[in-house]
């Protein structure tokens, strides 16, 4: 067996009234993909952040190469050889690809930087990662895809024995994840120490050799060999109960069409796309990244202005004056990027929950805080809100909980239908379930549901019908009883046009 390159003994981290981490034990190998998977708020990011000096542990040690090390800021762990690939990339995006590459020790004379070497030095990294960019192209104009590639070549230009990869998959298409696959595949067969840390199930069975649980800030089990260990098995450590129907569906009767979209046309679309969906209907949308999905649920509702088409709930035209007019008539939309979107991270959990229906919360035109805080109170008991307070940062919240609360945001107004874009991005599976329960729920009473969502097995689970999108365009709808991941997939696939 191979040697453990990285030690854990006895790790502990405390933060003021957060015991974060507990008695964290355990090794990675050389040249090996080692897992990290736990619930939102289990302890993997803090590890993360201990091993690469942003925080300092309480207790315990960490060995790299059989020596103990304690790094007490990044740039420490940097010269050890620590790289850290955040799911938010690290980079500057008005600077150049090769002074991104080179940031920290660009070639100079004088101070007056050598532009001829930096390209060639640019060139010969890119060459090793097999991507063909001009290194002086702004990053802010590459993919993010190509982005990431960047930071993990920035990682090998600085020699870095361990990198450690957290959630880096979540805005890639399937291609450029088996790109990023493959290179991490390279990178252990020269023998790095791979650390990855995902959500998705089905790539740490894809990618991983060894996989360590989290959870409650414990180490509860590192499995030193996958073979014979099934999600059963992994699920059941992460939450510390059997999750036997993840997506929990149940079969609905459907009432009146509650969204009803005609020839809709507008920025991301290459055709009108027709849709509805009616009471107590959950409609999955899938298609590839880039295929659409996004651009047409905001011009459903009204955050991106249409060309042409209508929007009906019920009988009701929406004229296209934006998102307020949609809220008006209890058309909702819940987005993909929560962060930047969906909260706002330096209010509270209180503020954040009564933003959209504070306008309802007044006593002659001044705030009723009392009736303001019963409304927060009522949501994060029904939706099972996991904060210490009302007055917590939601940005301290983990991203199940930050979900909640933007679903509670919106369950406080009269709404009909629901607009959830990538719902479960960047959640645990135990958060997944929660969430899926919840939008069960709510199709049991009535609501019209439509989900976007790039995990095929999501759709496919909590979905009554299925539509799937392909190069800005709705190409089928399938009933849920005659999808199955190989057809939609299929449907979802682009065209290729012959020569």
């Amino acid at each position: 067996m191979e040697k453990a390159i990285l030690h854990f003994e006895e790790i502990g981290k405390q933060f003021p009234g957060v015991q974060a981490l507990q008695h964290i034990t355990f090794g990675a190998r050389e040249g090996s993909v080692h897992g990290l998977i736990g619930e939102n708020g289990a302890g993997k990011s803090t590890l993360l952040k201990i091993l690469s000096g942003v925080h300092q542990p309480n207790s315990g040690s960490m060995y790299l190469d059989n020596q103990p090390h304690v790094f007490t800021s990044p740039i420490e762990a940097i010269h050890a050889g620590i790289a850290i690939i955040y799911q938010e990339l690290h980079l500057v995006p008005e600077m150049s690809v090769a002074e991104n590459l080179m940031l920290g020790h660009l070639p100079n004379r004088l101070g007056v930087v050598k532009r001829k070497q930096l390209k060639q030095n640019a060139l010969e990294i890119l060459a090793t990662m097999d991507e063909h960019i001009d290194p002086f192209a702004k990053l802010s104009s590459l993919p993010i895809a190509q982005r990431q590639m960047i930071e993990i070549a920035k990682a090998l230009v600085r020699n870095a024995k361990v990198i450690a990869f957290d959630e880096p998959t979540s805005s890639l298409s399937n291609k450029e994840v088996q790109k990023l696959f493959s290179i991490i595949r390279e990178l252990k067969a020269r023998g790095h120490v791979i650390m990855y840390v995902s959500h998705r199930m089905q790539e740490i069975f894809e990618i991983c050799d060894a996989v360590t649980v989290f959870r409650d800030g414990k180490h509860i089990e590192t499995f030193e060999d996958m073979t014979g260990v099934g999600i059963d098995t992994l699920v059941n450590r992460m939450v510390g109960r059997s999750i036997n129907d993840i997506f929990h569906y149940t079969s609905r009767k459907h009432g009146a069409v509650a969204l009803e979209i005609e020839n809709l046309m507008g920025p991301g679309l290459s055709k009108p796309a027709s849709l509805s969906v009616k009471e107590g209907e959950i409609v999955g949308l899938f298609g590839l990244v880039g295929a659409g999905r996004t651009e047409l649920l905001k011009l459903i509702y009204g955050a991106v202005k249409p060309t042409n088409g209508t929007v009906k709930i019920y009988d009701t035209m929406l004229a296209n004056n934006g998102p307020g007019n949609s809220i008006k008539h209890g058309l909702i939309f819940c987005p993909e990027d929560r962060k930047k979107e969906g909260i706002i991270p330096i209010r509270s959990v209180l503020e954040n929950i009564n933003l959209s229906v504070r306008r309802n919360l007044t006593t002659f035109g001044v705030i009723n805080e009392r009736k303001e805080k019963a409304n927060a109170e009522q949501f994060i008991q029904r939706l099972d809100i996991k904060t210490p307070s009302l007055a917590q940062l939601i940005q301290n919240l983990s991203g199940g909980n930050q979900q909640k609360v933007i679903l509670a945001r919106w369950l406080s107004e009269e709404l009909k239908v629901i607009l959830f874009d990538e719902p479960t991005r960047g959640i645990d599976v135990g958060s997944k379930s929660e969430i899926y329960a919840v939008i069960t729920e709510l199709a049991s009473q009535g609501f019209g549901i439509l989900v976007v969502s790039s995990e095929l097995p999501e759709v496919l689970g909590i979905s009554d019908r299925i539509l799937v999108m392909r190069q800005g365009r709705l190409e089928a709808s399938l009933n849920r009883n005659e999808a199955s991941e190989e057809n939609v997939l299929k449907l979802a696939l682009p065209v290729v046009e012959a020569n």
